[in-house]
């Protein structure tokens, strides 16, 4: 069931910039309400006084209980959280070789563990109202082996497994989980002249259209295509 996200409370981690910024930015212009979520405090600030309504919360999502104020204080001022945007991420490349386990474990943790932590601390609200929408952002770099990129496709992949199941598992609470797929996305986590032969970055913008519509139409899964970008894509549903 699609829904009009005109007055809906939506957290954003990862807010400060790239992906989450652009989200946060539609939602405002959408009509709902952007909470958001970054360890950046200035940024936020910036970003909160141009999206009149929106909420800022400096968050480090790997500390439960700053995830658990985050909640809180979403809860405070809209008396509810309709969605979540698990969107603050990072990436690292090694050789298998080479992967530093510290390293590994620190990308886990913001990867694959905080969003589920975020998860945690939404459910009872949600619960509550008797709804909800999550929206995972993962990569499609899982869907391909690149020499080099070894961990952070495998936190990736994680994250993909524990979307799924959990969108299995929540369905009788009318909570859906979805995912979107980006593959390279201008935000400097990539140097364009460092690209892999074929591939071509799409905008912040671009990413964040789909993941509108994935908080508006709760469809479990969203691979955003490779190649330039299509206008009307993000519209577009596709079957499943």
């Amino acid at each position: 069931m699609s829904i009009d996200l005109k007055g809906q409370a939506v957290i954003v981690t990862g807010a400060s910039s790239g992906i989450g910024e652009a989200t946060a930015r539609l939602l405002h212009a959408a009509g709902a309400y952007p909470v958001l979520a970054a360890r950046r405090a200035d940024r936020l600030r910036q970003l909160s006084g141009e999206l009149e309504g929106a909420l800022a919360v400096p968050t480090d999502v790997t500390d439960p209980d700053q995830v658990k104020a985050l909640v809180k204080a979403t809860v405070d001022r809209f008396g509810r959280v309709d969605a979540l945007v698990n969107n603050a991420g990072a990436g690292a490349f090694y050789r298998l070789q080479d992967i530093d386990p510290a390293d590994f474990l620190a990308l886990l943790n913001l990867n694959v563990v905080a969003p589920v932590t975020a998860i945690q601390a939404v459910l009872p609200h949600m619960r509550t109202a008797g709804r909800g929408r999550v929206v995972n952002i993962s990569s499609g770099a899982t869907l391909r082996p690149m020499p080099g990129n070894a961990i952070y496709p495998a936190a990736k992949t994680a994250l993909n497994w524990l979307s799924e199941v959990g969108r299995e598992e929540l369905a009788e609470d009318n909570i859906q989980i979805s995912l979107v797929l980006p593959f390279v996305t201008d935000t400097g986590f990539y140097q364009r002249d460092d690209l892999p032969t074929g591939l071509q970055a799409h905008s912040p913008h671009y990413v964040a259209r789909v993941i509108l519509r994935a908080l508006r139409t709760g469809e479990d899964r969203i691979v955003i295509p490779r190649g330039p970008e299509q206008p009307d894509f993000p519209e577009t549903r596709q079957n499943g």
